[in-house]
């Protein structure tokens, strides 16, 4: 036993060990070569202060995206550390679930302009939308992309290269317009955007736009046509002339003394209602009196003498 023990106090670190702990010290110290508590007694072993934190929260405060040396790896996730993402781009498509485990983004909709005529908004109509869009391919064949929407070919790069794993696809999307949609209605295709690697798709948006009409201009549920008379009509009477957006042709009487501010409203003749099924918004005739440039002496005296003027 004492040459043994002067065997171990020989060595520096056996030494220091059985000055701090006595045999008992080195009674625990685990055999040479052996992965244990690196010459710490009774299995102490010091942990990485990464390491317990990672335990407790699941990720560690001080990674940014990569571990540096001596750091720990075993708590690693994709952006690295409770601040992931910082230290790369991989992750900017990808959110977690209540477990932790990393699952595709899906980005913002593409949204599509839908122009309409009054007359398609009026009676309905059902349109047809050819679109172009990338898909990923399961086979792995080289592809190119298109972009959404009549776009033009361009290459479909990542990370540099061209990716050989999307293929462009065409589809018809038949789209029922129904009768007193507004300008800002939205109609949905879930997942017909583009696709992307370790992405979600895009929803499809179209929205609808009215393109400008001639005669009517629509008001909420209302139609606004403007209708121009002379002095004479406006005083002695006129007929208002008009085809409605469904091509009915009516004629109006109009027996009112028409003045610049006079309105007809009739009643239940405007745009059809989309919450209100059989109901209708009103049709308002707003005159303008072109009044003459210039009268004569005797359309003057005429005049006073018929107005009492």
């Amino acid at each position: 036993m004492k040459l043994m023990l002067e065997l171990v106090l020989s060595d520096p670190e056996k030494r220091q060990i059985y000055d701090q702990y006595g045999e008992d010290g080195l009674k625990d110290m685990p055999p040479p070569g052996s992965s244990g508590s690196a010459g710490f007694p009774n299995g102490f072993n010091p942990r990485n202060a990464e390491d317990i934190f990672a335990e407790f929260f699941g990720s560690s405060p001080f990674g940014f995206g990569s571990a540096a040396a001596g750091r720990s790896m075993r708590y690693s996730s994709d952006g690295g550390g409770l601040f992931g993402g910082f230290g790369g781009s991989e992750n900017i498509f990808r959110t977690y679930d209540g477990t932790g485990a990393s699952v595709p983004k899906k980005p913002p909709p593409v949204e599509s302009k839908l122009p309409c005529t009054l007359e398609e908004l009026y009676s309905g109509s059902t349109r047809k939308m050819k679109i172009s869009r990338t898909v990923v391919d399961a086979n792995g064949n080289p592809a190119l992309e298109y972009s959404i929407l009549y776009s033009s070919l361009a290459d479909q790069t990542y990370n540099g290269k061209n990716d050989r794993r999307l293929v462009p696809e065409t589809e018809i999307l038949s789209i029922d317009v129904k009768p007193g949609w507004k300008k800002g209605t939205k109609i949905t295709f879930p997942d017909k955007g583009n696709e992307q690697l370790n992405q979600l798709p895009a929803d499809l948006v179209f929205v609808i736009d009215e393109k400008p009409h001639d005669v009517y201009q629509r008001d909420c549920n209302d139609l606004i046509m403007n209708y121009r008379v002379s002095l004479a009509e406006a005083l002695g009477g006129t007929t208002v002339n008009l085809i409605t957006l469904d091509g009915r042709n009516m004629s109006i009487p109009v027996t009112d003394i028409v003045s610049p501010s006079y309105e007809l409203v009739l009643a239940r003749e405007g745009m059809p209602i989309a919450k209100e099924r059989g109901n209708r918004g009103d049709l308002k005739i707003r005159f303008e009196v072109k009044f003459p440039t210039r009268l004569t002496a005797e359309q003057r005296t005429s005049l006073k003498r018929a107005l009492g003027g």
